[in-house]
């Protein structure tokens, strides 16, 4: 729990380092370590079978370097309180079966060069930050819910949004059916000035004043009802 504190116990009996020699899983490779240095905390508990939840108090471990835990039937979730372990260099959890997601908390771990979670039950996102982005997606195989990088599965929330077309090309159509309005209406109303205009000259023997008056009434209708149209128009392709 206290790197410090062994230190000082084992340096008054036999010096930096154990007599004693064991193998060990280092990295995923067997070693056999002898004169074991006294800062180099690791526990080996692979192919066991262990079963039940990693427990909470793991975290306090806070010297270790190495932990493998791997080829057991352990089940639950990865404790949060792991990313307390600071030091840790190596972690293997792979082939349990572990469920949940992966705690955000282990982006602690800066220290962490290898990491092994494969062959468990975990879903959701996989954290990103500190030695989580430099990690092969071999740390994380078999684990079929699992999405983001470095595996090729993308989380939903991660994807792009998807271009509508079909909104577009409705957004089109309606434009061109408004535009094709305001001209049809523009026409229609230049057409009731001009017969009205003819009616009011033959039935009231004045066509050239009367004519004049309606001609410069009707230009003056068309050009402010072009200019609302062109306003609405540009109003339109903005929205």
């Amino acid at each position: 729990m206290n790197i410090n504190k062994l230190a000082d116990v084992n340096t008054r009996n036999r010096g930096s380092y154990y007599d004693a020699s064991v193998s060990l899983i280092v990295k995923g490779t067997k070693v056999e370590v002898r004169k074991i240095l006294n800062i180099y905390t690791s526990i080996d508990l692979s192919s066991n079978k262990f079963t039940g939840e990693i427990p909470e108090a793991i975290g306090e471990l806070k010297s270790f370097r190495m932990l493998n835990l791997s080829h057991n039937d352990l089940r639950g979730s990865i404790p949060s309180l792991m990313g307390n372990m600071t030091l840790l260099e190596a972690l293997d959890l792979s082939s349990n079966q572990l469920t949940g997601t992966i705690p955000r908390q282990l982006t602690n771990l800066t220290f962490l060069g290898t990491l092994n979670l494969s062959q468990n039950h975990l879903s959701g996102p996989i954290p990103r930050g500190s030695q989580f982005n430099s990690l092969p997606n071999d740390s994380y195989q078999g684990n079929l819910a699992l999405c983001g990088f470095p595996l090729t599965e993308k989380c939903k929330k991660d994807e792009p949004p998807t271009l509508q077309v079909e909104d577009e090309d409705d957004d089109d159509d309606d434009q061109d059916w408004f535009s094709w309005k305001i001209m049809v209406s523009g026409y229609f109303c230049g057409l009731v000035c001009g017969l009205s205009s003819g009616y009011i000259a033959f039935t009231t023997g004045k066509p050239r004043r009367i004519v004049i008056f309606i001609e410069g009434a009707q230009q003056k209708f068309i050009r402010r009802y072009m200019k609302i149209s062109e306003s609405l128009s540009f109003s339109v392709q903005r929205f």
